[in-house]
């Protein structure tokens, strides 16, 4: 893959600022939102057992990266490449109640990625999901607690 620069761009930060601008986005984003949802920080595992069948097929192209522990014979694990399903699982087994919910971060692989730009094949996401977020209704809460976030924000600057 060619990076491709713009003419005359300009970055306004060195990398190190970007970095330092990014993790000052990060914690305040998580830190803000989480009070204002009721969300709590959980650790999401960086791979999984493929028989657990916690790692979404995402479309259907994308390949796993796959390969064997010595501590779990028998097993093929595979590097999380979506966290949807990891996400409800943990709800459950974590004991969150109704209006409760998590945030977390997801580094994973995607081997299968076009990359450019905009894409690669490293993936450092966020991501977060409530306990009471039924599929039918989620839009519905997810604009409303957005909404609600967002214009609390605005009032209020943090």
């Amino acid at each position: 893959m060619e990076l491709i620069i713009p003419k005359n761009y300009d970055p306004r930060l060195s990398v190190r600022e970007t970095q330092e601008a990014i993790k000052y986005i990060r914690d305040t984003f998580q830190k803000e939102l989480g009070k204002e949802m009721n969300l709590e920080r959980i650790s999401a595992p960086l791979f999984v057992e493929r028989s657990s069948g916690l790692n979404d097929n995402l479309n259907g192209v994308e390949r796993p990266v796959q390969f064997d522990l010595s501590g779990v014979p028998g097993e093929t694990m595979e590097v999380v490449h979506s966290l949807a399903k990891w996400k409800r699982m943990a709800l459950h087994e974590y004991g969150f109640l109704p209006g409760e919910g998590l945030y977390t971060n997801m580094n994973a692989i995607r081997r299968d990625e076009d990359l450019d730009n905009l894409h690669s094949c490293y993936v450092d996401q966020w991501d977060w999901e409530k306990s009471n977020y039924q599929r039918r209704k989620k839009r519905k809460y997810i604009k409303r607690d957005r909404e609600n976030y967002f214009q609390d924000y605005k009032t209020h600057g943090t």
